[in-house]
């Protein structure tokens, strides 16, 4: 990977839509070397997808929080992982070490829906020794 797999890559990551002929004009280069570099940027496992960055707000989701979980360590873990995976409110899981085992980042339409979320998704799972759920008041950066 070159300095021009990594402005295509910056391009594509602002935009995903982003065309190969607009690639081009932007780093004059031709376009057949462009949609070629892309090709092998995507068969090299670079880019795993192109995607869509949703607008939470716009889509009813006005409450974005993190939720720390450390598991007792039982045989209920495989458990507590399918509810993650199964969960529509769950956007983010990420085994993790340190002090709590799981870090999830968690969507929801309002704040009143936490307290389910944590009790009917996290809790009936009975091998969480304890949570931490943090806020998200505003967001500077994300990718």
């Amino acid at each position: 990977m070159d300095e021009i797999d990594l402005q295509i890559l910056q391009i594509l990551k602002a935009n995903s839509r982003t065309t190969s002929s607009d690639i081009s004009k932007m780093i004059h280069l031709s376009v057949p070397s462009i949609a070629e570099r892309i090709r092998k940027l995507e068969k090299n496992g670079v880019i795993d997808q192109f995607t869509v960055k949703l607008n939470r707000r716009a889509i009813g989701q006005h409450c974005t929080v993190y939720i720390f979980v450390q598991l007792n360590g039982s045989a209920e873990t495989q458990k507590f992982r399918e509810a993650v995976v199964q969960s529509e409110h769950v956007l983010e899981c990420h085994h993790t070490s340190g002090e709590y085992d799981y870090m999830l980042k968690v969507a929801l339409a309002e704040i009143s829906e936490l307290e389910g979320f944590i009790m009917h998704t996290l809790k009936a799972n009975h091998n969480i020794v304890r949570s931490n759920t943090v806020f998200i008041l505003s967001t500077l950066k994300e990718e």
